[in-house]
């Protein structure tokens, strides 16, 4: 692949000289094998550059001004596309052209490759997956759930035997209380069996008395 660099040898702006020495100067520097066009001096060489610039890429005016940039056939950009493409590091990105080894830009672009590939992302979703935990803590969960479960019937169980325990109190209670109940009623038939019987008496000794009276006046 050829990089071509379309410039005018003979312009008199210098902001377009100052630019077109700055794209020519790093690409050296980068050891990029590119290609030098003239458009100033080389109708043709005019032409083709401002038929293959994208529309949306010109100017107000429709005339691409120099550098522009190409990779073969296909359009790179312009000056303030390379200057941003420099700032960011990605000169060859925007060049078309694979990063040499051990660059900024391979580094930059093995951390993309890795997180679109998944080396990292198959990590972190790892870690978002979220883990039974009886497979995170294996036997020493089961023997928790266990002693909790064991904990429980014996929690039921004690519930159980204090409920027969106040039962069982309850019922030596009634019985005490039908106990004392029983010879208080037994005391009071025999104070009312012992009234009756003194009443009987009484009645007795009245009659007596009454019957000893009469004969008495008889006589």
């Amino acid at each position: 692949m050829v990089i071509k660099v379309f410039l005018a040898s003979s312009s008199g702006s210098t902001a377009i000289k100052k630019k077109q020495q700055d794209v020519v100067g790093f690409l050296e520097a980068l050891k990029v094998d590119y290609t030098q066009l003239d458009i100033a001096c080389n109708e043709e060489n005019r032409m083709w550059m401002r038929q293959n610039v994208p529309e949306e890429k010109k100017p107000a005016n429709g005339i691409p001004l120099p550098p522009q940039i190409f990779n073969e056939e296909g359009y790179c950009g312009d000056y303030d596309t390379f200057f941003d493409a420099k700032e960011d590091n990605s000169v060859y990105a925007f060049l078309g052209l694979p990063p040499p080894p051990g660059s900024k830009e391979a580094e930059q672009a093995d951390k993309a490759h890795i997180v679109e590939n998944g080396n990292h992302a198959d990590e972190n979703l790892d870690d978002s997956i979220e883990v039974p935990e009886e497979e995170r803590n294996g036997d020493a969960h089961v023997e928790e759930e266990q002693a909790e479960e064991a904990d429980e019937e014996g929690g039921e169980g004690g519930e159980e035997e204090e409920a027969e325990e106040e039962a069982a109190d309850g019922e030596a209670a009634d019985e005490e209380t039908a106990g004392d109940e029983a010879p208080a009623e037994a005391e009071e038939e025999a104070v009312e069996e012992t009234d009756e019987a003194q009443a009987e008496e009484e009645e007795q000794e009245e009659e007596e008395d009454l019957e000893e009276t009469q004969e008495e006046e008889a006589e």
